[in-house]
């Protein structure tokens, strides 16, 4: 199945976003998941005709175009709790101003709002990010913690989006959530619940990103063809779990290179995610949308890497679509 190929740049926003473009466009990606960080997108800048027209101009003339754009790090802030430090050190000045926790969460919210706004002003459907989460600190659950403050935290998350969601919808624009670890869906069960909170609206769905199903032993084949009418956007990022009785799946507080930890994310097709089926599992749901790159192996140079995955990622949209074998097992899942 043809299915366009882009670059997400949240990893290249130390870079230029014309930097960015025009080595995209040098490798073959067809476009950009354009992060709201760094200088490639300021979503505040939502209403500038021309700072849009800018964009655009830099895009076509490396031959690049636009599908999805991102705001992860700002979506984040808007569950989060507590909010400290961390979120410092990704909150732009206008979002952390004073740095008092609700102010940074209601100014979030409305910097995703923007995010919507601007999307649609480029023509995109799609925004994927992160929600934050009030409850992701009991995931171990001790000290015990009631299922009333768990319950507290899905609403907490439905009063706080439902308004964002409410201008995604007014403007066009759908919200996809990657189901991650430290937001409030961060696996198959949490997805659910999270979908449950929100009304199952049809402005929220999900990105789907297999790379963190595999250390939590999820099987993403079955998650796509459960969740298929929710997905909205898929990234294509590789891990490997390295599991030999040392190492543990939580990481150890260890940074991603180094091997004492139980996984990591390595080069795209050198690790444990299973490709082949994922895609037949796509073609099978009908998903035309975006194959987005994101690069965040440690131990390659990106700038072998990312044209590495390019390629992997077009003999994977080739995979034709599903046969009857598959179809037959497959379709009462």
């Amino acid at each position: 199945m043809t299915r366009p190929i882009t670059l997400f740049t949240g990893q290249w926003a130390d870079l230029p976003f014309e930097e960015v473009c025009r080595l995209a466009g040098e490798w073959g990606y067809d476009g950009l998941e354009i992060a709201c960080w760094g200088d490639h997108l300021d979503p505040w800048r939502w209403d500038d005709e021309a700072y849009i027209a800018d964009r655009k101009a830099i895009l076509e003339k490396n031959g690049l175009k636009v599908w999805t754009i991102a705001n992860h790090l700002k979506g984040q802030m808007v569950c989060d709790d507590p909010i400290d430090g961390r979120h410092q050190d990704i909150a732009s000045d206008r979002v952390w101003g004073d740095g008092d926790p609700e102010g940074v969460r209601q100014r979030a919210a409305e910097e995703l709002k923007n995010t919507a706004r601007l999307a649609a002003k480029l023509g995109v459907k799609t925004v994927t990010g992160f929600t934050g989460s009030a409850i992701w600190k009991y995931v171990a659950m001790f000290p015990p913690v009631g299922d009333d403050v768990i319950q507290a935290g899905y609403q907490d998350f439905a009063d706080r989006w439902n308004p964002i969601i409410d201008v995604f919808e007014e403007v066009g624009v759908r919200f996809a959530l990657e189901v991650h670890p430290s937001e409030i869906a961060y696996d198959y069960w949490t997805t659910k619940a999270t979908l449950e909170a929100i009304g199952n609206r049809p402005g929220f769905g999900i990105n789907f990103d297999p790379s963190h199903f595999m250390w939590q032993q999820l099987d993403p084949v079955t998650f796509v063809l459960d969740y298929a009418d929710k997905i909205f956007h898929v990234h294509v990022k590789e891990s490997v779990v390295n599991l030999d009785g040392r190492n543990g799946v939580l990481g150890s507080h260890l940074p991603w290179n180094n091997p004492r930890r139980g996984w990591t994310f390595v080069s795209t097709g050198h690790g444990d995610v299973p490709w082949e089926p994922l895609f037949r599992a796509l073609n099978f749901i009908g998903y035309d949308g975006p194959t987005s790159v994101e690069w965040e192996d440690a131990g390659m140079d990106r700038l072998d890497g990312a044209p590495e995955a390019l390629e992997f990622v077009r003999k994977l949209n080739a995979i034709t679509p599903p046969d009857a074998a598959f179809d037959s097992a497959f379709s009462t899942k």
